[in-house]
């Protein structure tokens, strides 16, 4: 008898055929999840580029807005954004090489030496420049170009130095901050020179520094992202920044160079508010400068004093002094993230009030940075340390409106620009001298901080002594 085979079924089993599905289910689950993910990275890709867009078409409009297009101020505007951009990435690529990495006897003495050897040098020499310059076609735009041309050449020499541990890192990072200080020289005399007719001075500087916010915001994730391959690419990044705004600044327009009509700024106060003394030369008039500018430059100086010594004190202080378990580097981050939100937001309240007394201002802007410095040094801590960074930023950026009003109000048109580069270049030495007693006092953070107060004090007191007459009396506004 034929054994009966068993009739082959094409189905499969029961469980088999469950396991089959479930599988298939679970591998179209999986290909759906995959084609989600994509369309959703697409998606936001595609919301990114479209808000990118969106931002940059913006800040295009508003850095031609109000004639700004057609005077070339739009071109200086984007200028100063690389500018920023750039002075960004090279921070961040210090701030955990120049501070951080070194001994903190050694890094002190370093900044110190070279501090006095290149910045004092810089600021007592700068009032030269302006009136070199004059004498020279394209002399400006060269001198912006060149002080470009020379932070991506050290940006390019610090990323080698950074990645060597070479000797020359301490030259060319403070060689990057001189280039930096004369940029700003530079810039300030250049602006008055491309002020359209439906734009004042003050808010053509307020719209310059918010650019230098905006591309410096921009540019520090970039940097970061680039830090995390090496502290030299970051650098590498700022050298490609500085080329592309040498070429920028070499093609600004031609009005920056020109000082027809112009006259020359003296820093002596004139006899009265309103009357300047004028000396005529063979060359270009001089003007001595009105009282009322005097005064709210005297005033200015306790600011930016302090911000150059909060910008020392604080890196080395941090760094052997931290607070709790917070690390160095994320306390230096806070206290100048802190100092950059309240410059935020002085420029942004100096563009939206209609009025500011300028007189008033400066003097309150120096009385808070007293205060809060003392404040600081009697509650030494985190809170405190972010709230002076915090009024510290806010009070240099609304006194250095305020100047910049006086300076609109009572000085003439033809001698505007050389007020300008003057006035930068005072508050150029005075930050100078505030990061060198910054790097010369003892690491102690009541001592330091208590010496901050008595000197804001002490020179918010004599600036109250000279001032013109009573506050509050003078005109005029932002």
């Amino acid at each position: 008898m034929t054994p009966e085979h068993p009739r082959s079924d094409p189905r499969p089993a029961p469980g088999n055929g469950a396991m089959g599905r479930g599988v298939r289910g679970a591998g179209r689950g999986l290909r759906t999840a995959g084609q989600g993910v994509r369309r959703g990275v697409a998606g936001a890709t595609r919301a990114t580029g479209r808000a990118s867009r969106y931002t940059v078409h913006q800040a295009r409009r508003a850095a031609r807005a109000e004639g700004a297009g057609e005077s070339g101020l739009s071109r200086l505007i984007g200028l100063h954004s690389l500018n920023a951009a750039g002075d960004a990435a090279v921070a961040i690529s210090l701030a955990g090489t120049l501070f951080f990495q070194v001994p903190t006897g050694e890094a002190r003495g370093q900044v110190a030496l070279f501090l006095a050897l290149t910045m004092l040098p810089f600021a007592i020499v700068a009032p030269l420049i302006g009136p070199f310059l004059d004498r020279f076609s394209h002399g400006r735009r060269w001198a912006i170009g060149a002080t470009m041309a020379t932070r991506a050449f050290l940006c390019w020499v610090l990323a080698t130095a950074v990645a060597t541990d070479s000797r020359w890192l301490f030259p060319a990072a403070l060689g990057v901050l001189v280039a930096s200080k004369a940029y700003g020289v530079t810039r300030a005399a250049a602006v008055p020179r491309l002020v359209p007719p439906d734009l004042t001075l003050v808010k053509a500087n307020a719209r310059v520094s918010m650019a230098g916010i905006i591309g410096a915001a921009l540019s520090a994730p970039i940097a970061i992202l680039a830090s995390t391959a090496g502290s030299d690419w970051s650098l590498r990044y700022g050298f490609v920044i500085f080329v592309v705004a040498t070429i920028l600044a070499i093609r600004l327009p031609a009005r920056v160079d020109s000082s027809l009509g112009e006259g020359t700024l003296v820093l002596m106060p004139a006899p009265s508010d309103r009357q300047a003394s004028v000396h005529t030369s063979k060359r270009r008039p001089r003007t001595r400068i009105p009282a009322a500018v005097a005064f709210a430059l005297r005033a200015n100086c306790g600011p930016r004093w302090l911000s150059g010594f909060l910008t020392m004190f604080m890196a080395f202080l941090l760094r052997d002094n931290p607070i709790g378990d917070w690390k160095p580097e994320v306390l230096l981050g806070l206290v100048i993230g802190a100092a950059g939100l309240g410059n935020t937001l002085g420029i942004t309240l100096g563009s939206l009030l209609k009025r500011i007394d300028p007189t008033l201002t400066v003097v309150l802007a120096l009385a808070a940075d007293a205060v809060v410095a003392f404040v600081a040094a009697l509650f030494y801590g985190l809170l405190p340390l972010v709230a002076l960074g915090l009024t510290a930023g806010l009070a240099q950026s609304l006194a250095k409106l305020s100047l910049d009003s006086t300076i609109q109000r009572d000085v003439p048109e033809r001698i505007q620009a050389s007020a300008f580069a003057r006035s930068d270049t005072t508050l150029q030495l005075a930050w100078v001298v505030g990061g060198f007693v910054g790097i010369a006092i003892p690491l102690l953070p009541e001592l330091g901080l208590g010496l901050a107060c008595a000197v804001l004090s002490a020179w918010a007191v004599y600036v109250f002594v000279s001032r013109p007459g009573r506050l509050g009396t003078s005109p005029g506004g932002a």
